[in-house]
């Protein structure tokens, strides 16, 4: 029977790659010939718009694939599996903030990739293929910077997989993240829009004239010495655009060894702190089937007891109800 339609997003270890090549790692029983008749009829779609073979995929961007039946593909999905240890397993289990039959919800590890990539064996999708059957192996339908601590969601199932990511894509979720920020953002309240496209350097930076347009609203909750706890809501969904929008007004993120131009500095006279303070705090995104989901995460320890320790409060309000119709 054929499968449905997927929009899948591209992940940041497939960035760079062909069109062709992307299938071919995702669907390799798919011929060559098949593929271009998909492309040539405007059934593959990368973003909406019809591309060739040899286009160059982009982190982030949403590719459509059409219902394909089985004998036209076997699907290569699933990654190697990756044992975790009885503690990494503990941890994964104890970080569930809610699951049902299509949805999973977690409260990701800063440090915890997500997926493989170059240099990286331990990761959250492994982890899940391994304590899961492969037949009800959550799957990943949006991404989480490796370091950033916070609510994501999976999918249980292709029809949740479909589903969520549409909604990723045509952007009916919200996200709410909390950031620790050298000095003060000026304004205290603010809208950031600023298209962004990746350097050599591995950042984003502004450029106008090639750069995804990226917008991010962002208010002052409260500042203590020479730091500031910022509430963060992406209206897109850039790569590192939190971490970029920050640097980019003056208030760096607290531990963003990427995103701070020189070493970073003390803090109050102390040591510096080099784990990045950006915790994805909230997430509401209509369930697959009937309703929404609307989850908040705890912070980490670490990120607690900085909060702790500049007497910051871990309840913010509503901090953007000033914002209105934006959100």
């Amino acid at each position: 029977m054929p499968t449905n339609v997927q929009n899948i997003e591209v992940t940041s270890d497939e960035a760079e790659l062909r069109v062709d090549r992307w299938f071919r790692r995702r669907y390799p029983g798919l011929t060559h010939g098949k593929l271009e008749k998909l492309l040539r009829t405007g059934q593959v779609r990368v973003d909406g718009k019809r591309v060739k073979a040899n286009a160059r995929l982009e982190s982030g961007q949403i590719v459509r694939v059409p219902p394909m039946s089985d004998d036209m593909l076997v699907q290569s999905q699933t990654p190697r599996k990756v044992r975790p240890t009885a503690r990494e397993e503990k941890n994964i289990k104890d970080s569930i903030l809610f699951e049902d039959k299509d949805v999973l919800v977690i409260n990701k590890p800063a440090g915890l990739a997500v997926q493989g990539g170059t240099g990286i064996s331990r990761h959250l999708d492994g982890f899940l293929t391994a304590i899961y059957e492969n037949a009800t192996r959550p799957k990943l339908v949006h991404r989480l910077d490796k370091e950033t601590s916070g609510v994501f969601v999976l999918a249980k199932n292709d029809f949740a997989a479909s589903h969520l990511a549409e909604s990723f894509r045509e952007r009916t979720t919200r996200k709410y993240y909390w950031a620790l920020v050298h000095g003060v953002p000026k304004p205290k309240q603010g809208k950031i829009i600023m298209p962004l496209s990746k350097g050599k350097d591995g950042r984003m930076h502004p450029d106008k004239a090639e750069g995804k347009n990226a917008v991010t609203l962002y208010e002052v909750v409260q500042t203590a010495l020479k730091v500031s706890f910022v509430a963060l809501w992406p209206l897109t969904g850039r790569t590192h655009q939190l971490r970029a929008h920050m640097h980019e007004i003056g208030a760096p993120i607290v531990g963003d060894e990427l995103y701070y131009d020189d070493a970073i500095p003390n803090i109050d006279g102390g040591i510096a702190i080099k784990k990045l303070h950006l915790h994805a705090r909230r997430l509401v995104i209509p369930h697959p089937r009937k309703g929404l989901i609307d989850i908040t995460a705890p912070l980490p320890e670490l990120l607690k007891k900085s909060w702790s320790y500049f007497e910051f409060p871990e309840d913010d309000g509503d901090p953007f109800a000033s914002f209105g119709d934006e959100l």
